[in-house]
């Protein structure tokens, strides 16, 4: 897939227009929008960039992660602290994630999205207020391996990195996740299946398709 040099700014631009054109898949009024990627590619701050553009443009948006969604310690690591299919399967509560952030946003929904809901430091719920997110108001939820759970995403953003760059970027005490991310690789092929490719090897030269 041929991929053509940008600057980050750009980029959030180019995606904030994109965004503001976005017709819902289910016909409902709040747009969703996935980055995805290893913690290594920092999907975060594209998305935050995004929001930033949006609200420049007067679009409202909210940034939530998955991070926020983590199972408590006692379920997560069950296994284990490095058990590649508790994390590949078990570390986040996508249960929580359609509950809490994508029922909300259905048509006929209240808009009303809880932006995270467990604390991983402190293994404790956040109990973080609900953010109402008005029509037209858009979800940018970021984090690893999303595009394999068939959540109802209207526009998908994969942040890539080469098994090298992964390795080189990921801190050491992170290379157990690594067989993890192989396998969303050969399971799910986020680069292909995502609606827009982001190459961030260099993460001073990104280059995108899309």
């Amino acid at each position: 897939m041929r991929c053509e040099a940008i600057t980050w700014d750009r980029l959030g631009d180019l995606l904030a227009e994109r965004v503001a054109t976005l017709e819902t898949s289910d016909g409902g009024p709040w747009p969703r929008v996935a980055f995805d990627g290893a913690p290594a590619a920092r999907p975060e701050d594209l998305a935050e960039r995004v929001a930033e553009a949006l609200r420049v443009r007067g679009r409202p948006s909210l940034v939530v992660s998955t991070e926020g969604f983590l199972r408590p310690a006692s379920v997560r690591l069950e296994y284990g602290h490095q058990d590649v299919e508790s994390y590949y399967d078990g570390w986040y509560d996508t249960g929580a994630l359609w509950r809490e952030v994508f029922g909300p946003l259905e048509p006929g929904g209240n808009g009303r999205v809880l932006p995270d809901l467990w604390d991983p430091v402190t293994d404790r719920a956040t109990r973080s207020p609900y953010v109402p997110l008005p029509p037209g108001g858009v979800l940018l939820l970021h984090g690893p391996l999303l595009l394999r759970h068939w959540f109802p995403f209207d526009l998908s953003v994969h942040v890539s990195l080469s098994p090298g760059a992964l390795r080189r970027r990921t801190p050491e005490s992170g290379h157990w996740t690594l067989p993890a991310f192989e396998r969303y690789e050969r399971e799910t092929g986020p680069a292909g299946t995502a609606d827009v490719l982001v190459r961030a090897d260099d993460p001073r030269h990104p280059a995108w398709h899309g």
